[in-house]
């Protein structure tokens, strides 16, 4: 089988590397690995870490560039590609640009698709935006829908595809998390900041697009709030490249002695980060789930969430934007007030990729006995 795997983000490339290494030890897999370039340096210090060498680049990135012109240009490139290179199946990950585009773009050429982390939703085209429509998007025209979880699964039978179609996986963001945490553990990745004695870690990622502007001015009002109740916290905060990240934050957050603003860490140094951390603050759907695989508990800086497993399970928690919401439940987690119990992932056991290959293996050989 001719697999096409794309790649467009840092997300994507976490989470297909494990998948990528799973196909390529397998004989009866050909893989064209193809980045799209919708994040550029960020992609290309994944990419080098878990060793995923990309056969073409489509090269899209461009300076302020619409959500139309990503769109239209990785929609050009993947389908030249794919009338070049004429792949038995093309896999796409999650819920970005890329993988909506190029998933269309196969289905455009009659080429099956399958969509790994299939079935996520949070029912509100605005939140995440544009993300929640590309991945219900994806879902319609994919032949294989690999489902992280059983909620995931539901919400698709629900929706009305075909349970043939559907394959509770675990997710391969859980199987790279753990694949990462052991080669930063045996080589050594300091953190980019020197605490002093007795001081505590938050880790805060925010750069989602409806977080923009004022939803981005709390977050940083809170943790200004949180820095004057806490004078041993300390807070590390990787910003993204984004305009409309950098402007508020750097005005902000620059000056205060207790705020460590830095370019986004590569990946090993984040998976160090992540598991130093005393306080988890995130607007990111992979921290999510990588947080409570590595035991921590987190505060989760959106109105919705695609990813209720961690709710339910009550190692995550929405907080939105709200600036005395935000306070107060980072304080309760932080003086371990109400934290009990151990924290336990529902979101993988790092096998997710093998499990992906096997019924790759076994619907395709079934197809051809038919």
């Amino acid at each position: 089988m001719h697999v096409l795997l794309a790649i467009g983000t840092r997300p994507e490339a976490i989470k297909v590397a494990p998948l990528y290494h799973a196909l390529r030890s397998d004989p009866f897999f050909s893989v064209t690995t193809c980045i799209t370039s919708q994040h550029r340096e960020l992609l290309q210090q994944m990419l080098a870490f878990f060793d995923v060498r990309p056969d073409v680049d489509l090269q899209v990135m461009q300076p302020r560039q619409t959500l139309a012109d990503l769109t239209c240009n990785v929609l050009r490139g993947a389908d030249q590609l794919l009338a070049q290179t004429r792949p038995d199946l093309v896999i796409v990950q999650g819920d970005t640009t890329t993988a909506f585009t190029v998933g269309l773009a196969a289905m455009y050429q009659r080429i099956k698709v399958a969509h790994v982390e299939a079935g996520l939703r949070s029912f509100d085209l605005q939140q995440p935006f544009p993300e929640e429509a590309n991945r219900r998007l994806v879902d319609v025209f994919s032949d294989y829908l690999f489902a992280p979880t059983s909620g995931a699964a539901d919400n698709l039978r629900k929706e009305g595809y075909r349970k043939e179609s559907i394959f509770v996986t675990g997710n391969t963001g859980i199987d790279a998390l753990l694949m990462a945490t052991e080669i930063v553990r045996s080589q050594g990745h300091p953190l980019p900041v020197n605490l002093p004695a007795g001081a505590k870690l938050a880790l805060l990622t925010a750069h989602r697009r409806e977080s923009f502007g004022e939803g981005l001015l709390r977050i940083c009002q809170a943790v200004l709030k949180l820095l004057d109740r806490h004078p041993n916290l300390h807070i590390l905060y990787p910003v993204h490249p984004n305009p409309n990240v950098q402007d508020v934050v750097q005005k902000q957050l620059s000056a205060h002695p207790r705020v460590y603003l830095c370019a986004p860490l590569e990946y090993p140094g984040f998976v160090g980060a992540l598991a130093a951390a005393d306080l988890i603050l995130t607007d990111s759907g992979g921290v999510q789930e990588e947080a409570p695989a590595l035991g921590k508990r987190v505060l989760v800086l959106r109105e919705t969430t695609e990813r209720p497993e961690g709710i339910e399970a009550g190692v995550a928690e929405l907080v939105g934007t709200n600036v005395e919401l935000i306070v107060d439940r980072a304080t309760a987690l932080l003086q371990g007030s109400e934290a009990s119990g151990p924290v336990l992932s529902p979101y993988g056991d790092g096998l997710a990729s093998s499990r992906i290959v096997e019924v790759l293996d076994r619907t395709t050989v079934l197809r051809r006995s038919a």
